[in-house]
């Protein structure tokens, strides 16, 4: 009887639902694996670590050997590295180059934006475009584009119609192949051309900011000199008071360095990268369009430049082929 009871009892002890507790434990790790690795938002996350763990390292290294973060804080030194860095990017360069430095530093920031799906997203684009041309004929293309923004086949692809440039290098090369008597290879090699100037123009902020990173480290070798001048006046004062300004004429020197190695030539390379990406993405425009003007089917020609796409962000076959099937009306 007493065993019956005790049975009942454990049937009584209120059993936790294991899909709320499982959810309770999964639901983290779903958040993050819901993150795309191509995601801005993961993008910009790891820029954000880079630069903390850059500063974390560097003053948890001080710290540990029992240094003082106030000795470190020395706006005159900022003021005169800043400054002249400031100074030397503007004697060396025009304002409209200044503002595509800003920009490129915004677009590390926001990561590159040829992802996995971007190129998805332009292979079907590029699918529509050349079966609508095999379809109702080279008079419908050259009315898609004569007016990009009106098309009915851009206009579902707002990604692409933001770029004015890769809209000029595809709509263009076209417009000459609609108006007869260019040979393909003519065509290729007027893209590739664009290509180089493109490249080469979208180098020039990023060779100017590289050049004011290796600035700093001499930059901050000025102000430590003007650290030592200010020193050697000072001689005759107590102890502390020399190796106060000792030790903030050395700090100039940890700034230049520090800003030079640890954030903006990381910084330029970034930008470099995003560069190489979007030469990248061109190139893909590139082989599809001149396969398509050579003749080959629209699906042969997409099958180009898929191939094209460099192999971390390149989609599969049965990707675009689900991509044009259910895009297709």
């Amino acid at each position: 009887m007493r065993l019956a009871e005790e049975v009942s009892a454990v049937e009584c002890i209120p059993i936790p639902d294991t899909i709320s507790v499982r959810e309770k434990f999964t639901a983290p790790m779903s958040l993050m694996s819901g993150i795309h690795p191509d995601s801005p938002t993961l993008i910009v996350m790891f820029s954000l670590i880079g630069i903390v763990v850059v500063i974390g390292a560097v003053l948890g290294g001080y710290l540990m050997e029992h240094g003082h973060l106030a000795v470190l804080v020395q706006p005159a030194e900022l003021v005169i590295i800043g400054g002249a860095a400031l100074g030397t990017l503007l004697i060396a360069n025009p304002i409209s180059l200044v503002k595509q430095i800003i920009s490129g530093l915004i677009g590390v920031l926001k990561g590159s934006p040829y992802t996995k799906a971007f190129y998805t997203d332009t292979l079907k684009m590029m699918n529509d475009l050349f079966m609508q041309a095999r379809k109702a004929g080279m008079v419908k293309l050259e009315e898609d584009v004569e007016n990009a923004s009106k098309s009915q086949v851009f206009s579902k692809y707002p990604k692409f119609l933001a770029n004015h440039h890769a809209v000029h290098f595809v709509c263009d090369t076209l417009r000459m192949a609609i108006s007869g008597g260019v040979q393909p290879f003519d065509l290729d090699q007027m893209m590739e051309m664009d290509m180089d100037v493109h490249h080469h123009e979208a180098g020039l902020p990023i060779a100017a900011l590289s050049t004011v990173a290796d600035a700093l480290p001499g930059l901050g070798i000025v102000a430590a000199v003007l650290g030592v001048v200010i020193t050697m006046g000072a001689l005759g004062g107590p102890p502390e008071e020399i190796g106060h300004k000792v030790a903030a004429a050395l700090v100039g020197t940890f700034l230049g360095i520090l800003m030079c190695y640890g954030f903006l030539g990381p910084l330029a390379s970034n930008m470099q990268k995003i560069s190489d990406a979007e030469s990248d993405y061109y190139r893909v425009l590139r082989q599809g369009v001149i396969a398509f003007i050579k003749g080959a089917a629209p699906s042969l020609a997409v099958e180009f430049a898929r191939r094209s796409i460099p192999a971390d962000h390149r989609p599969s076959f049965k990707d675009i082929e689900a991509a044009c099937r259910g895009g297709a009306k």
